[in-house]
């Protein structure tokens, strides 16, 4: 593919939101884009009471249960008004809307920890994450803990998008090449797109590979409106090896992934990374079916 002109990769064959960071999300058939990704990805968060840390499955120890958690917003957002309501169903089956007055004792009763639900990003985020051997031996935050079982590592506030609830980035995007690369590396593995958690996911008939990784500083047209510029390849983490409805947990999605697809980002280091991400340069309105151009 050439650098200097724009070329047509794909479509898109899936959207995904997430309404509350960590949980499960909702798939979309098209949804309105800002410069904070899709509208309302990410609106709300759970914050741990004990340690002010945002809730994140990176620790599953901790808030594995979030992954059989899903939420999905009573009504669709308008982005001229607050964030509608969010519908959580729970592990158990019941479920309870982010503006009902008991929602943070039913969701800490959920997770079996105290939580509160925020709809406002903290001025510092504080992420940690359980890093596994098969990640690599360079660490890009501190070392808060160190035991037989897990190692944690606190990501460093430079790392997220400020302001908002992303680990990154407003976008997250992934390719069926790398999924089926990765899945001819692990037949015994089910490479699912659900298992990175990306919003978007484009079809790439014929490509082959790890196509993303050479799209870093380039941008994609998704549709006729929207714009995005891609950041840096996205590094996978314990998220990728956990279970949830429908997949089993399995260690060897990163160890996989470890294995085929280390690459730089950033002055971090070669990471194990699987898709890209993207910030919006332009909104709009991003369907299933539309074309994506990299120009």
């Amino acid at each position: 593919m050439s650098m200097t002109n724009s070329a047509g990769i794909g479509t898109v064959a899936a959207l995904w939101r997430y309404p509350v960071k960590s949980m499960l999300g909702e798939e979309l058939d098209e949804s309105a884009v800002t410069q904070r990704g899709l509208l309302g990805d990410r609106g709300y968060a759970l914050i741990d009471k004990e340690t002010g840390k945002l809730v994140s499955a990176k620790r599953p120890r901790l808030w594995g249960r979030m992954f059989f958690c899903r939420a999905a917003f009573v009504a669709q957002p308008s982005g001229t008004d607050e964030l509608p309501a969010v519908r959580m169903t729970l592990p158990d089956g019941s479920s309870i809307t982010t503006d009902d007055p008991e929602v943070e004792a039913v969701l800490s009763g959920a997770l079996g920890r105290a939580v509160t639900l925020s709809a406002t990003p903290p001025a510092q985020v504080g992420i940690e994450e359980d890093w596994l051997d098969s990640k690599g031996s360079v660490k890009y935050g501190e070392v808060t803990s160190r035991g037989e079982a897990e190692t944690i590592v606190e990501t460093p506030a430079a790392l997220a998008a400020p302001g908002t609830f992303f680990d990154l980035s407003a976008l997250h995007i992934v390719t069926t090449a790398t999924l089926n690369r990765l899945q001819e590396a692990y037949p015994g593995g089910e490479m699912s797109d659900r298992r990175f958690r990306p919003n978007i996911v484009v079809d790439t008939p014929g490509a082959s590979g790890f196509v993303e990784n050479e799209w870093s500083g380039r941008v994609l047209r998704i549709g006729d409106e929207v714009r995005a510029q891609v950041m840096v390849p996205m590094v996978r983490c314990v998220m990728t090896t956990l279970p949830q409805p429908g997949l089993e947990r399995d260690p060897g999605i990163l160890r996989t992934v470890a294995q085929h697809n280390m690459v730089p980002v950033m002055q971090l280091g070669d990471l194990p990374c699987v898709g890209v991400a993207a910030n919006v340069v332009r909104g709009g309105t991003v369907r299933r079916g539309d074309a994506v151009v990299l120009e």
